[in-house]
């Protein structure tokens, strides 16, 4: 049976030294890296010790200890993503990783994503410490998300091994959600007994609702008399942004009452589609956001989206959404049913009709727009701060050690 909590009279509360390996280059504020961030600072802030070991590139972020590889000239990729050039990485981190750890004596190694894993399982017996993987959704299936292999081909089959092999040989795995661990425990029933779920959370202080900024709003291009639907996050094809804006483009045919906010990295794709769907002038592109940034930028939206076209995957940003305050717009999957319940705005799976049409409801009724937002911030107040997740990180640990 799937163990999604521990009771928290279990947890041991002493300090403990945690050694997390993100083989990404953090931080360059997108999804992953948000849960890595907010897991470490949540533990500071319970008096543990944290350190992440990490690849050259991105940017310390809040204070927290990062170690990172040596530098690769030529390797300068920040988006999301697989790239062939992951395995040297994994090795330079790997040898990193294991540098620091000697001095650091780490009491566990906690690996982010199925690469972090990777390492750990053979950093782990040289620095005599358990492995936890934080698995954020399925190798093989991002893989198939960002069009790297084909489904049944020769890739696919090698990547399922890769995967197996992982998973069974981690000391414990939390996930970012619990339909991800629940395909888990259905794929790999031999990991049940040390699989846990561990959804994302929200920093509550840092979002928040906030009064709208006019200057900003102007800076931005963003007419007075129209009502902003956002959207923040990775612009891949695999996150929607392509289906969005077909989306808005429809939208558009009806409704003269918008604006799109569209914030992420990388556009110049995304901003050629927009002109060629007629949204020019009805759609701002702001490129990267600073995380810290993000709340402010936000608070200029009445509405926000995501429509993801993974089904698997973690969706973290509809958390900093809640608790803005935003009405969220979603496609009807696990992940996003188990972060918003009966707080969010679901469309058939993968339908740009049925995604319009939801959006278009909520512009037609402004008036209750002021309760949506309230419950969505309730909600992510009562439901998603970090301050009751992490207990149950801490009751993983102190089973480990």
């Amino acid at each position: 049976m799937l163990r999604p909590y521990i009771n928290p009279a279990t947890i041991r509360r002493s300090s403990m030294r945690i050694l997390m390996l993100a083989p990404t280059p953090y931080f360059s504020d997108r999804g992953c890296h948000v849960r890595i961030y907010e897991e470490a600072k949540a533990l500071r802030q319970r008096g543990h010790q944290v350190e992440i070991v990490t690849y050259h590139l991105g940017r310390d972020h809040g204070g927290i200890p990062v170690t990172r590889t040596p530098w690769i000239p030529w390797y300068r990729k920040t988006s999301a993503g697989p790239s062939w050039h992951k395995p040297y990485l994994d090795v330079l981190l790997f040898f990193t990783a294991l540098r620091r750890a000697r001095y650091f004596r780490p009491d566990v190694i906690h690996a982010h994503l199925h690469e972090g894993a990777f390492v750990g399982i053979f950093l782990k017996p040289l620095v005599k410490a358990p492995l936890l993987f934080d698995c954020q959704g399925s190798l093989c299936g991002e893989l198939l998300d960002h069009g790297f292999m084909r489904r049944g081909g020769f890739l696919h089959r090698v990547f399922a091994c890769l995967e197996r092999w992982i998973v069974c040989r981690a000391d414990t795995i939390v996930t970012s959600a619990t339909s991800t661990a629940e395909a888990i425990r259905k794929a790999f029933p031999e990991v049940n007994d040390r699989l846990f779920a561990l959804p994302d959370a929200v920093d509550i202080d840092a979002f928040r609702p906030m009064a709208e900024e006019p200057n900003l709003r102007e800076q931005l291009g963003i007419p007075n008399d129209k009502r902003v639907i956002v959207y923040l996050g990775a612009m891949t094809d695999y996150q929607g942004v392509g289906l969005l804006l077909e989306v808005l483009a429809r939208l558009a045919a009806q409704h003269n009452d918008f604006h799109g906010l569209l914030m992420g990295y990388p556009e110049a794709e995304y901003v050629r589609q927009a002109e060629q769907l007629g949204l020019k002038g009805r759609v701002t592109f702001t490129g990267r956001i600073d995380y810290t940034e993000a709340p402010r930028y936000l608070s200029l939206g009445d509405i926000a989206v995501s429509p993801k076209l993974s089904a698997s995957e973690a969706n973290g940003k509809l958390l900093n959404y809640l608790a803005c305050g935003l009405p969220c717009v979603v496609f009807d999957t696990p992940v996003n049913r188990e972060l918003l319940e009966e707080v969010g705005v679901y469309a058939v799976f993968g339908d740009p009709v049925d995604f319009a049409s939801r959006l278009a409801e909520l512009l037609d009724d402004p008036a209750g727009l002021p309760e949506r937002s309230r419950q969505a911030r309730n909600h992510a107040v009562e439901h998603h701060s970090w301050e009751a997740r992490i207990g149950v990180l801490e009751g993983v640990y102190a089973g480990l050690i």
